[in-house]
C-alpha cells in the first residue's frame, strides 16, 4: 500500500470515527429522549409513541448537525450555507422517515408494542438511517475539497486567530 493510500485511508478512518462518535451522541439523545418521553416520569407521551419520536428525533437532529458541520465535516463545509442546509434537512428528513418508519411499521402493523419491541424497532431505524445520513452529507452536503481533513482545534485555532487579526476587534 502506498504512503498516500495509506494516509487517505487513515483520514476516512478518522473521518468515520468522528461521524460515529457524533452519532453516538445523538443516538443517546434520541433513544433517551424517546424513552423519558414514553416511559420517564409523567410519561407525557406514553400512548404516543410517533410523536415521542420526532421529538426526540429533533433534539438528536441538533446535536447531530452541530457536530457534523462543526467538527467531522469542518474541512469540507462549502461556502453556501443555505445550500447545506437545506441538503442537510432533506437528507435528514429522510433518516428521520426511516426512523420513524421502522417504529409505525413495528407498533402499529406488526402490532409490537411493549418497550423492549419499540426500542428495537427504534434502534433498527436509528442504524438505517445513519447510512443514509452519512453517505447522503459526504456526497451531496459536504463538498468542498478540505485542505486540513484531519481538522483538529490545534489546526483550526491558529485560522480563527489570524481570520480575528485580519478582521479587527468587533465593534
Amino acid at each position: 500500500m502506498t504512503e498516500s493510500r495509506r494516509a487517505s485511508l487513515r483520514s476516512r478512518i478518522l473521518e468515520l470515527s468522528r461521524f460515529l462518535s457524533v452519532g453516538a451522541v445523538a443516538f443517546v439523545v434520541d433513544l433517551g429522549l424517546f424513552n423519558v418521553l414514553r416511559f420517564g416520569p409523567g410519561r407525557l407521551l406514553e400512548d404516543k409513541p410517533l410523536t415521542a419520536k420526532i421529538v426526540s428525533v429533533a433534539a438528536a437532529t441538533l446535536v447531530s448537525w452541530l457536530g457534523n458541520r462543526h467538527w467531522t465535516f469542518s474541512s469540507h463545509r462549502t461556502t453556501h450555507r443555505g445550500r447545506e442546509l437545506t441538503l442537510y434537512a432533506a437528507i435528514n428528513l429522510l433518516g428521520v422517515l426511516i426512523g420513524i418508519g421502522t417504529l409505525a411499521f413495528s407498533h402499529y402493523v406488526l402490532n409490537l408494542r411493549t418497550p423492549l419491541e419499540d426500542n428495537i424497532s427504534t434502534v433498527l431505524g436509528i442504524v438505517l438511517g445513519t447510512i443514509v445520513r452519512y453517505v447522503g452529507y459526504k456526497k451531496l452536503v459536504f463538498t468542498a475539497r478540505g485542505s486540513a481533513p484531519d481538522a483538529t482545534p490545534a489546526t483550526v485555532a491558529p485560522t480563527l486567530v489570524e481570520r480575528a487579526g485580519r478582521e479587527g476587534p468587533e465593534s
